[in-house]
């Protein structure tokens, strides 16, 4: 697909990326699938969003926080939610349960290489739009499914929720100051990783369709995301019948590793070696081979005497001047920012890890960027650099439309 640009000369699909040529119709909405086409845009891909008329993405509605556009006759405010997951695409309203509608989807289907879906479980079959089908409308179809907790089983007909995933699936039994004190992370983390999940997916798929001519579906779940970053907890029970427990800012299985009081704050330091405890011994007079303290496994049994010894050691210390000694002794350590010290940090611009976007009645936007670069072969960059914004609601119905009608039924050009 050649042409990215609408009748207002906005750029929909702009700069380079791995997935160019790679056409996804997106019918997410919340956020597990939107950040997984979120992430397949990034990349290149041209992604096409189907909303229902009116409504739109259930996200456009989640707020406060929303923004009003400048001039209120320019179109109706925008919710912040909406626009963390969903730059890079364009958007088409659809009624799925309108025939002309309907057959205006098949033949997206026919010409795209990926669709992804985020209905529980029936709901596409119920439409006329199961999987068997939409796979013989266009074999070399992709699909992306993502549930709540997975497309069968006992409990496969659930819906999903990010705190409710978070919970069922042992994340909050692992997170808070103490095991009586479960809390949520701080973002929906069971839909981000389902989306990130089902983009790694997507891509393997579209490789191994590169030997077989032949698409697959992909499932995910916000339940398999979770138990899929588990990492040592998960064989702390099923390998060593340890059942983990939240335990606050501090590791369950190094010490000193975690967040620490000083004079007027806290910083954080990650002490992964004996090398680094020594390190550390040597740049705050303490004894390294302190009996019950020697070896990890001594200070993990006895951590909160380890975090008496290190808060002791930070006492008199400030701690911007705590940091700094940190450094200069080669011990691992880092501050807690708020997220507009963040923003404001010259390291994560030079990451790329804030980018610039025109929206359509907006105007000018900041945004967090995608989070992979690419460099060619000499060392030189190759990173996508433009981004278009999240679209309002059917921004793109009309050239979409124009698109289709000028096709002859064959695959895209």
């Amino acid at each position: 697909m050649t042409e990215t640009t609408d009748p207002k000369g906005r750029d929909t699909q702009p700069g380079p990326g791995p997935l160019g040529g790679i056409f996804v119709v997106d019918l997410t909405r919340a956020l597990a699938g939107p950040h997984a086409t979120m992430m397949l845009g990034d990349l290149g891909a041209r992604v096409i969003k189907v909303e229902a008329p009116g409504s739109g993405d259930d996200t456009r509605g989640w707020g406060p926080p929303f923004v009003d556009p400048p001039a209120p006759e320019a179109g109706s405010r925008e919710s912040t939610y909406f626009l963390s997951a969903n730059r890079n695409k364009e958007s088409v309203t659809l009624d799925l349960k309108a025939e002309g509608d309907k057959a205006l989807l098949v033949d997206l289907v026919r010409r795209a290489d990926v669709l992804v879906e985020n209905f529980r479980t029936g709901v596409l079959d119920r439409l006329g739009l199961g999987f068997e089908q939409l796979q013989t409308v266009n074999p070399r179809l992709v699909i992306l499914s993502i549930t709540g907790f997975g497309h069968d089983g006992p409990e496969g007909g659930r819906a999903g929720y990010d705190q409710i995933a978070q919970g069922e699936a042992g994340l909050m039994s692992l997170t808070g100051s103490g095991p009586e004190d479960p809390q949520r992370v701080g973002v929906p983390i069971a839909d981000l990783l389902a989306g990130m999940y089902g983009a790694y997916g997507v891509l393997a798929a579209l490789l191994e369709r590169e030997r077989t001519g032949e698409g697959k579906v992909v499932r995910t779940s916000l339940l398999a995301a979770t138990v899929g970053v588990h990492a040592f907890q998960g064989t702390r029970w099923t390998v060593a019948g340890q059942v983990g427990r939240a335990q606050g800012n501090h590791h369950a299985s190094i010490a000193p590793y975690g967040l620490f009081h000083c004079a007027d704050g806290f910083v954080q330091i990650a002490l992964g070696s004996e090398g680094l405890w020594r390190r550390f011994c040597t740049a705050f007079d303490v004894d390294p081979d302190t009996p019950g303290l020697a070896t990890n496994g001594e200070r993990v049994a006895h951590r909160e005497r380890t975090i008496e010894v290190v808060e002791h050691a930070f006492k008199d210390w400030t701690a911007a001047d705590l940091l700094v000694h940190l450094a200069e002794v080669g011990v691992p350590a880092g501050k807690v920012r708020s997220m507009d010290e963040v923003y404001a940090w010259e390291q994560l611009e030079s990451q790329g890890l804030k980018i610039s976007v025109d929206h359509e009645t907006l105007g000018p936007l900041t945004l967090p960027g995608p989070p992979l670069r690419f460099f060619d072969r000499t060392g030189g960059e190759v990173t996508k650099s433009a981004h278009a914004a999240p679209p309002t609601l059917g921004a793109d119905n009309e050239r979409v439309r124009q698109w289709l009608a000028a096709q002859d039924g064959g695959p895209e050009d």
